[in-house]
């Protein structure tokens, strides 16, 4: 696509060089018009002849808008006036606004009224951008005019957006059928619309000095698409883009921490209730074979290792640091860790940004950026590598293992995934905290887990991101190969801007991490519990071919529960066709019920669940099995359970693997049930129909990201 770079950095360099911060509506659709931005017909009058001579030249009925920059809000100013519609009004409107200009604001520079081709019709839309804290320039489409206003019904993508992307934000509006022809009106021109998305994401990613675009509303209907107003608000100060790492050295610095040949605990101690007696503790308890090097100017030796007054005096090379030491030595410390080589610092000690103490954060920060040590922390409980037996912390020792890797920014929160991991019996390769992410942050870590065998999920807990669109880059690479799980902290926004049609107003907090989140492919969760059992169940459940789901329940009111959780979470019940419904109304009783959910009655036989699960299994049609149990004595619940697991089972050796999961309603013989089912490969929960449905659920968001359904 060619766009005239050239006349949008002239516009946008003269209006920076003036001190200001707006463009003017004259200004703003040269700038449209340089990206193939459709505005309508237009000119700036001087003088009220030439407001007239326009008019007569665009064709009534025309809009009138005051042109000056200091005057942002037009409407407010009474410099605004619709419908004008012939020469003696358009004279008239012209001496009118230049008189509410002059009483708004005084010593406002006024450059004339802009004169408008009326435009209207279809359906109005908002299309912006802005430019956001976590994620820099986001591009923004949702209903326009007053219903944006009142609804905020918005959706955000990270810039530059495909034209895929820009398609997929026209469905991703609650409204969006609306656009679509509710009612017996025309449909929009989608593919015109989301072109004009791409352009303005193309715009504000060409030129990052635009820090907010509006054009609002915008025009849409089966013929296209016109923008009304537009709206651009430049940054006054200079535009500065973060820091990259680039991957191979994130890689190569992540293998050294998460697999180091040796480790060095700054302020270990013999004293029980230390925390550098834990981390000592914890690493020689927990088994890890690489060197232990305790550091500690007042002790020879410390739990029968000899003990160093510095890194520096440790014979050969350390690949990690753990400090155990209060803040304030930290900074002569990691100096230290910089003479020695040492590329990895896992800072336990509190005391920096979390109380207030930035400028200690700032100087370990700058510290480490000069030396070239990568840090993880600080404010941590330190970590776990299940792999190598490495336990790198002042908590719980860890040693169950398995694929999941967890990560926190809480301490509290790290300690409840451990005691799910453990309880669970899940398993985890590694539970990492991050703490004040001076440094080290969620895209490391993901850059690593991505290649890293051991491991096959992630989840992550964080209250922020500190560099999104790495973020977002990192995640969108893994998530083609591994579910990412995340937990959101902060849903709601209390420091929420007023709301207005401006885009950066719009842009709430949690909406563009919701949306930006789907963008990269990730499982966003709920709640912690959601975030844990997501991580235990997603892997285990095989990748869906299709979207066909069915529920096979011996409970009426456990379906209906079912088909509420299925439409949810966005599944698809099956349509049963007339030959499948016929094969299942074969094994249910007369007073059952076939169709989805098939309600095979809770009197049943094992025979029934049996011969129906495996029918489920074996036609190829069904794509995703839901077991609704009901707890009798004509089939107990380990009946049902064992059944179950062989059938499931027997359809694995004929290559048929297919999601199933199941709910269990019933006595407490039930849990132990859902254990022997979750053992082998099938989601079971007692008590409860959302569960199991949500895990499905989670892992069909994955598989649909990934792009892996049929």
């Amino acid at each position: 696509m060619t766009y005239d770079a050239q006349t949008v950095r002239e516009i946008l360099d003269k209006v920076r060089a003036e001190g200001r911060e707006a463009l003017t509506a004259p200004e703003g659709k040269r700038v449209c018009d340089a990206y193939g931005i459709p505005t309508p017909g237009e000119g700036l009058a001087a003088t009220a002849d030439e407001a007239v001579a326009l008019a007569e030249k665009i064709g009534f009925p025309v809009v009138l808008k005051i042109v000056s920059p200091d005057i942002l809000h037009k409407t407010e100013a009474g410099g605004v006036l619709v419908g004008v519609s012939d020469s003696d009004a358009a004279r008239a409107g012209f001496e009118k606004i230049i008189a509410n200009a002059k009483s708004y604001k005084a010593d406002a520079q006024i450059d004339g009224v802009q004169v408008q081709q009326m435009v209207g019709g279809g359906q109005e839309v908002i299309i912006g951008a802005t430019t956001d804290p976590t994620f820099g320039k986001v591009v923004a489409f949702g209903l326009g005019g007053v219903l944006v206003e009142v609804l905020k019904d918005v959706t955000f993508r990270l810039a530059p957006v495909s034209q895929t992307e820009a398609l997929s934000m026209l469905d991703g509006i609650a409204a969006a059928e609306v656009l679509k022809g509710a009612r017996g009106a025309d449909p929009v021109d989608a593919d015109t619309l989301a072109d004009v998305l791409r352009r303005v994401s193309e715009l504000v990613t060409d030129f990052p000095e635009i820090s907010e675009f509006d054009l609002n509303p915008v025009f849409a209907s089966k013929d296209g698409a016109v923008a009304a107003d537009v709206r651009i608000i430049l940054q006054t100060g200079p535009v500065t883009e973060k820091r990259q790492i680039p991957q191979e050295e994130i890689l190569r610095v992540m293998t050294k921490m998460m697999n180091p040949a040796a480790v060095a605990v700054i302020g270990a101690s013999d004293q029980d209730g230390k925390i550098g007696n834990s981390v000592m503790k914890n690493l020689i308890n927990g088994g890890y074979q690489g060197g232990i090097h305790p550091i500690n100017p007042k002790a020879d030796e410390i739990m029968g290792r000899k003990a160093y007054k510095s890194v520096k005096d440790i014979p050969g090379d350390v690949d990690v640091a753990v400090f155990a030491i209060p803040a304030k030595f930290v900074p002569a410390a990691l100096e230290e860790c910089g003479d020695k080589g040492i590329p990895a610092a896992v800072l336990i000690p509190s005391g920096f940004a979390e109380t207030g103490n930035h400028e200690l954060q700032d100087e370990i920060v700058e510290i480490a950026a000069r030396r070239g040590i990568r840090m993880l922390g600080p404010n941590i409980y330190g970590y776990y590598y299940t792999p190598q037996n490495l336990c790198a912390t002042f908590c719980t020792p860890y040693d169950v293992k398995g694929g999941v890797a967890l990560t926190s920014q809480s301490g509290g929160i790290g300690m409840a995934i451990l005691g799910f991991a453990r309880s669970t019996k899940m398993g985890v390769s590694a539970i990492v905290g991050l703490g004040n992410k001076s440094d080290i942050d969620e895209d490391d870590l993901l850059t690593y887990f991505e290649q890293d065998d051991n491991t096959n999920v992630m989840a992550m807990h964080l209250e922020d991101l500190k560099d999104g669109r790495a973020f977002v880059d990192a995640a969108k690479r893994m998530t083609k190969k591994k579910p990412v799980i995340v937990l959101k902290a902060g849903r709601t926004d209390m420091g929420a801007r007023a709301a207005s049609s401006h885009t950066g107003a719009l842009a709430g907090n949690d909406k563009v991490y919701d949306d930006i989140l789907k963008q990269a492919g990730v499982i966003r969760a709920p709640g912690l519990n959601e975030m844990l059992e997501y991580a235990r169940g997603v892997p285990l459940l095989p990748t869906p071919q299709g979207e066909n789901v069915v529920i096979i329940t011996g409970a009426g009111g456990s379906g209906v529960l079912l088909s509420d959780a299925v439409v949810a979470e966005g599944l698809s019940l099956m349509d049963i066709p007339p030959d499948l419904d016929e094969a299942f109304r074969k094994f249910i009783p007369p007073f059952g019920a076939a169709g989805n959910p098939i309600d095979i009655t809770g009197g049943e036989p094992p025979s029934t669940y049996e011969a129906t699960i495996r029918l489920g299994l074996e036609d190829p049609r069904i794509h995703s099995l839901i077991l609704g149990y009901w707890h009798t004595i004509v089939t107990p619940p380990m009946v049902f359970a064992e059944l179950t697991a062989r059938v499931v089972e027997e359809a694995r050796a004929k290559g048929i693997d297919k999601p199933v999961v199941a709910s269990l309603a019933g006595d407490v013989e039930v849990e132990r049930a859902c254990e022997y089912l979750y053992d082998r490969r099938i989601v079971a929960y007692p008590y409860t129909t959302e569960k199991p449905v949500a895990v499905l659920g989670a892992k069909y968001r994955w598989a649909r990201a990934a792009g892996l359904l049929g």
